[in-house]
């Protein structure tokens, strides 16, 4: 290979492991000063390059596909982030990676309970997320949906020399 040649590609990879170090924050929670200050959530969550996740959105169904806690919101809540933090294990990232959760609830008057569950599962800074309440979900038992999508940063390129 010509020294014309290999001089750009080993910049390019130097710089590329600059920028993964392992100090690097993988995500980062910001509140601009011209917005509300927010109630369990993020305004802007940044991430470091990496795999994104997308979780599909999860219902108060365990694992035979039986329905969890039938008209109760608090115990469907539970069943809901219990199943996304399967989703998250299995994927390699648990609630830490997470940058977004969007919530479709049937009785937006039950969210503190959804919140109390909530803060069982993520005891930092909270993702970006949106909550909507909805007519009905896709069975009449359902009293609550939640997605979200994950971010795993990417392992730094470890250095090499010649």
């Amino acid at each position: 290979m010509s020294r014309t040649i290999f001089l750009p590609m080993f910049l390019a990879v130097f710089f590329l492991a600059s920028a993964l170090t392992a100090d690097q924050a993988p995500l980062t929670h910001s509140n601009p000063a011209k917005l509300n200050k927010p109630n369990g959530y993020s305004h802007v969550v940044t991430a470091a390059p990496g795999q994104t996740l997308y979780i599909s959105g999860q219902v108060a169904l365990d694992e035979s596909g039986k329905v969890m806690g039938a008209g109760d919101m608090q115990a469907q809540a539970k069943q809901v982030f219990e199943n996304l933090r399967i989703a998250l294990n299995g994927a390699g990232a648990d609630f830490s990676n997470v940058v977004k959760l969007n919530y479709y609830i049937t009785d937006v008057s039950q969210v503190q309970k959804v919140r109390d569950v909530r803060n069982q599962y993520i005891l930092s800074d909270f993702p970006a997320s949106t909550l909507v309440e909805v007519k009905a979900l896709v069975r009449p038992e359902f009293m609550i949906e939640v997605d979200a999508i994950a971010v795993i940063p990417a392992k730094p390129v470890p250095a090499t020399s010649h």
